[in-house]
């Protein structure tokens, strides 16, 4: 079993400073590439950068099995105390600093095999694991594990979780294309904000199956100008999709597809769409999820173990598994007294469950080599 020096804790805690104080947004941590990348040189790893994207892999360790480690670095763009900034409210600052600490670990421990660090960019835009599985990154990979913190609705300070169960998510970003209007001749047109209120009260009418949670909302509406006079026809907007199955998802977006093709005929106008981007539901791997419930138990003890939690939050983690059909993968759930609550702009936690997080997973990629 690990433990945490106090050297170590103080180097983590240091980190996690800057990494807060310094966050970058999806496919622009360039900054943050070029941070992790000089900790893990100096630690002695053999590093890969990428040409077209941020991001990096550092080694230790040589042969098989292959353990990998992953750590999403973007940061949140979100208004915080009035004002637009790029912000890690998701606990990704936390993710890194945890996986630094399973390197520091496991770094001077000898080891069966070689230990891959995966510090993944663009967690946020569900599109950065995708770029490192086209980047060959877990191509010889036997198991992968992740860490997220959890929020104390879901598990409380000092307890973990060997898996968190993801829903899928996806995002999509539309127009509505019509013509701008005289402000007394409704008659002569469609009103894009009344469009927008149509589509709202349309989603509360999709009904899944009540046993898969699921949820579908409007995320940004923008529409008109400073003149009041003008009735606008163009407008721009987002949405959010939830499902805990894949399935479940396919099944709300062939809703969303009847619904924007009946209002475009109704108004008259063109509601083009994209899919921005897609997070499928969680994979299970009941090996992998016996592993990290061992380094667990090891660790914090029995009492303080919680089975597998659902969440209908998603993550790119789970593309790994899909796009790499025989890889072993797994996410930790970490207690840690996060609060009020992911993406909220003034989250906070427990720091030490830093500490208890790189000495579970830096245990599990022990185990997992035996």
């Amino acid at each position: 079993m690990f433990t945490c020096s106090n050297e170590v804790k103080g180097s983590l805690l240091k980190i996690f400073h800057h990494l807060h104080q310094h966050p970058e947004i999806s496919w622009e941590e360039w900054e943050t590439t070029k941070f992790l990348k000089n900790i893990v040189e100096k630690e002695g790893c053999r590093v890969k950068t990428f040409k077209k994207c941020t991001g990096l892999v550092a080694e230790i360790g040589s042969g098989n099995p292959v353990v990998a480690i992953r750590a999403d670095i973007d940061a949140l763009w979100q208004e915080v105390n009035g004002i637009f900034q790029a912000n890690h409210s998701c606990g990704h600052d936390a993710h890194m600093t945890i996986v630094l600490g399973v390197l520091f670990l496991l770094n001077k421990f000898p080891l069966n095999g070689t230990v891959r660090f995966i510090f993944q960019p663009a967690e946020e835009k569900g599109q950065g694991a995708l770029c490192m599985v086209e980047n060959n990154v877990v191509d010889d990979v036997d198991y992968l594990f992740g860490v997220h913190l959890r929020p104390i609705q879901e598990i409380k300070s000092g307890f973990c979780s060997p898996m968190i169960i993801h829903g899928a998510c996806r995002f999509i970003n539309g127009n509505i294309i019509g013509n701008d209007l005289h402000g007394a001749r409704p008659h002569l047109g469609a009103n894009a904000i009344e469009i927008g209120a149509t589509l709202d009260q349309m989603l509360k009418t999709i009904h899944i199956d009540p046993l898969v949670p699921s949820s579908v909302k409007l995320t940004k509406f923008l529409a008109g100008g400073d003149s009041s006079n003008i009735i606008p026809g163009h407008a721009e907007f987002s949405m959010d999709m939830r499902t805990q199955t894949n399935e479940a998802m396919e099944k709300m977006q062939g809703k969303i597809d009847l619904m924007i093709d009946a209002l475009e005929r109704f108004y008259e106008v063109k509601i083009p769409f994209k899919i921005s981007s897609n997070c499928p539901a969680a994979v299970l791997n009941n090996e992998a999820m016996n592993i990290m419930k061992d380094a667990i138990i090891k660790v914090i003890g029995l009492d303080k173990y919680v089975p597998p939690i659902q969440t209908t939050g998603g993550d790119d983690f789970h593309y790994y598994s899909i796009k790499q059909p025989g890889l072993k993968a797994t996410m930790l759930g970490l207690g840690c007294d996060l609060s009020p609550g992911l993406h909220h702009p003034n989250m906070t936690f427990n720091r030490d469950a830093l500490f208890t997080g790189s000495e579970i997973l830096a245990t599990a990629a022990i185990e997992a080599m035996k």
